[in-house]
């Protein structure tokens, strides 16, 4: 709101006559805090982003669940980060063990859904049906997740969906994966509107270095990964760490929803 005077905006908006502060008190917040305490799920989270995503939560003081759906990989994890998270083992696509894994929190913050991963199939001669399954995993577990937990949610809880560049940048031969991970972009987006006023947004990285692609390129890995990073702007490939940083921002601020964030290199660009 403008005073009649001389068009300053008035501590309704947030604002002091004196200048001394643009922003109300009542909405400041301490961001290196503001994940301090709360409870974090991560699904899909033994290894890549979702690791990383628990690693950074954990130093911001927040308690961490992480649920995968191999027992093995997901120990691992736990180990690599001390012990110091609670795991569930569970497909997120099978909606009763979900809802099992997460029934010893009765208060939830934040989830990152990070299951989802890459697959190359020809659009013509490769089963549709079998491929769909990519895209259901993506778009389905994320339903389960949210109809099971979103109840448990406080004020300014949020929900993080995995995207991905190949959604603004198709690749020949990932069809399944350019239509999953529009689609999960597109979710976040209906969902915030759907379901405020819990928030939901999602990420979109580009090429990322993580063991996702072990299996995919073998041991062509590092010359595909160079040859992508010379093509970018920034001249390198994002880490599984700089990804995380971005589900971490979606989390602590309350006013981001419905939101994708890009991290990649400015891949998009070129």
């Amino acid at each position: 709101m403008l005073n009649d005077k001389d068009g300053i905006p008035t501590k309704e908006w947030g604002f002091y006559e004196n200048g001394n502060s643009g922003m109300n008190p009542a909405v400041k917040t301490n961001s290196s805090l503001a994940l301090q305490s709360q409870n974090i799920v991560v699904l899909g989270g033994s290894s890549g982003i979702g690791l990383a995503v628990a690693e950074l939560a954990l130093a911001a003081g927040a308690i961490v669940t992480l649920i995968a759906r191999n027992p093995e990989r997901l120990k691992a994890a736990a180990a690599s980060l001390g012990g110091k998270v609670a795991t569930r083992v569970a497909d997120w696509n099978d909606p009763v063990a979900l809802e099992v894994a997460l029934a010893h929190l009765t208060r939830i913050d934040h989830v990152y859904v990070a299951a989802g991963s890459a697959h190359f199939a020809h659009a013509h001669k490769d089963s549709a049906t079998e491929k769909f399954t990519a895209i259901q995993e993506r778009i389905l577990g994320s339903i389960h997740a949210v109809r099971i937990a979103a109840g448990r949610f406080p004020p300014g809880g949020s929900f993080v969906f995995t995207g991905g560049i190949s959604t603004d940048r198709p690749v020949a031969g990932a069809w399944v994966t350019c239509v999953a991970t529009a689609a999960t972009e597109q979710l976040a987006r209906t969902l915030a509107l759907d379901l405020a006023p819990l928030r939901f947004n999602a990420i979109s990285p580009g090429w990322t270095d993580t063991p996702m692609w072990d299996p995919l390129l073998g041991e062509n890995k590092a010359a595909v990964f160079a040859s992508v990073a010379e093509k970018l702007p920034v001249r390198r490939l994002a880490t599984a760490h700089e990804v995380a940083e971005a589900v971490l921002l979606l989390m602590r601020v309350g006013s981001i929803t419905g939101e994708v964030i890009h991290i990649d290199g400015g891949g998009r660009l070129v």
